[in-house]
């Protein structure tokens, strides 16, 4: 039988053995699910972006639906038109992180020229971040970096995406390494340095009508 002193060095060794999971005791979560956000209002510290033209980056507002992920409520984009560049953004004013888990379920609503929608991370601005979206008239998944309004593609991956359901797209970035996950399976791990740290939000392209719910950032650094 061991004694105490040799429980006590027994339980330290193992603890200095144990893999580090996760990035420790200083990240911090935010979640959105809207649902106690009033009807046709914007949730406080959204900022809508601006078009080329200067005009908002789209119509976002809070819905009460019967179809929303978690109920009642979500964050739609509304504005039903557009040219091909008009990207309809929104960031969320004082969540800048570079390390990040971010995560939110989409449900493409309607749209001609575009569908779906995405994430966007690290933003300096609406004219200069990174976008994870998917977009079921392509039936594909795209990460682009967008800089001064122009976008490059990084990577693009051909994927079925349902249109009467509900899907969830995630981002986790750590340095330069980027994984991106629809419905949880993994689509890109790949490493990018053009921006280093910013604000994130959601994104809609076109004449894209999609709704957004359960918004979840975890930040690490």
């Amino acid at each position: 039988m061991r004694t105490a002193p040799q429980r006590i060095f027994l339980l330290i060794a193992v603890a200095i053995a144990a893999p580090t999971v996760g990035y420790g005791l200083e990240s911090t979560t935010h979640v959105w699910t809207f649902d106690n956000d009033p009807p046709e209002t914007l949730p406080a510290a959204f900022q809508v972006g601006t078009l080329f033209d200067g005009r908002p980056a789209g119509e976002w507002k809070v819905l009460e639906i019967d179809r929303a992920r978690s109920p009642s409520r979500v964050l739609g984009q509304l504005m039903g038109k557009g040219e091909e560049h008009a990207y309809k953004t929104v960031l969320i004013d004082g969540i800048k992180a570079s390390d990040l888990d971010l995560q939110v379920s989409f449900l493409s609503i309607e749209g001609k020229g575009d569908m779906g929608g995405g994430l966007i991370w690290r933003a300096t601005d609406d004219r200069n971040y990174y976008l994870m979206r998917a977009n079921p008239l392509e039936q594909n998944i795209r990460i682009y970096r967008v800089v001064k309004g122009v976008r490059h593609v990084i990577q693009n991956f051909d994927q079925i995406i349902d249109v009467r359901q509900w899907h969830i797209l995630r981002v986790i970035t750590k340095g330069c390494t980027v994984q991106v996950f629809f419905d949880e399976k993994k689509v890109f791990d790949l490493c990018d340095q053009t921006f280093t740290t910013g604000l994130v939000g959601l994104w809609t392209k076109s004449d894209a009508v999609t709704y957004f719910d359960d918004l979840k950032v975890q930040i690490m650094r």
